[in-house]
């Protein structure tokens, strides 16, 4: 047992100190650089260094640009020998549960942790990417702008009605069933905070993305639902699936957000990638807030 343990703290020990390794020989200015998620890619093609990224996830889809690059697989399960075979000098991380710190380590291919979460790991993870590619003044003009940005879509909701909010993220498909919102403490929420809603679901004890079922929608009944659910990838799906997807609110025409035609079927990718583009995220969010929907 004893030597068991001690080839534990053995193995811990290397890793730490391979890890250290990888660390201290990241490039000053990485020119090669592989994102594993979304949001980080939007970030470095935002901070003007898209020319620096030679591979990306499989679920990037902006700007246009990264559809040509290549992929690493997704951000859960990023493919260390994928990224290996593009050489790196630096390549960005968010989750490091699937092992991909020891198999980058073991590769000797230096690597960031970037945040996520909440709106303000938006910004920090637009300062720590700025940094580790040598570049953090850009990271602070960025965050300056998007800062300036939320600031005019808080000003502009300020004088408006502030409606009661319902955020569906999750439900079964073509079915009311199953239901997932949005919680306190979450990037929608705060998105819907800045946009001048109140989340219904922002309750001291709530999970950030609660499981809920119809009787506690007709209970709560909210001024404005947005349904985010089966809307399908592209522009074109979207418009065919909306009336679909709103059909099915319409089996609860007690509702308030049915009955005043305040009830939205739609979606938009910025809403789910937590980057830079969270102003035209808000910037929506608003839009559904403010408008009723067609007949």
């Amino acid at each position: 047992m004893k030597g068991t343990i001690r080839r534990a703290a053995v193995g811990l020990a290397i890793i730490g100190s391979m890890l250290s390794i990888v660390a201290s020989v990241r490039a000053a200015n990485p020119s090669r650089i592989v994102s594993t998620s979304p949001s980080i890619t939007e970030t470095l093609f935002a901070l003007g260094l898209g020319d620096r990224v030679v591979g990306v996830s499989e679920y990037c889809r902006f700007p246009p640009a990264v559809l040509q690059l290549p992929k690493v697989g997704t951000f859960l399960k990023p493919d260390a020998e994928l990224i290996a075979g593009l050489r790196p000098d630096l390549v960005f991380v968010h989750e490091l549960s699937s092992g991909i710190d020891r198999r980058l380590a073991a590769l000797r291919i230096p690597f960031v942790v970037v945040d996520r979460g909440a709106l303000a790991t938006v910004f920090s993870s637009i300062r720590q990417i700025a940094q580790a590619a040598g570049e953090p003044g850009r990271g602070d003009s960025l965050v300056a702008e998007i800062e300036r940005r939320l600031q005019r879509v808080r000003h502009g909701a300020a004088g408006a009605s502030h409606p009661r909010a319902l955020f569906i993220i999750g439900r079964s498909p073509g079915m009311l069933t199953d239901l997932v919102a949005v919680g306190p403490g979450s990037y929608i929420n705060d998105l819907i905070e800045i946009a001048g809603g109140r989340n219904v679901l922002a309750i001291q004890g709530q999970p950030q993305y609660p499981r809920i079922s119809m009787e506690t929608v007709l209970r709560l009944d909210p001024d404005v639902i947005i349904d985010t659910v089966d809307m399908g990838e592209t522009e074109v799906e979207r418009r065919r699936r909306q009336p679909i997807n709103e059909r099915l609110w319409s089996a609860y025409p007690s509702l308030a957000a049915v009955k005043n035609r305040r009830l939205h079927a739609a979606t938009t990718d910025a809403l789910v990638v937590p980057g830079p583009r969270v102003v035209d995220a808000a910037e929506w969010v608003a839009m559904l807030l403010r408008d009723r929907s067609p007949r």
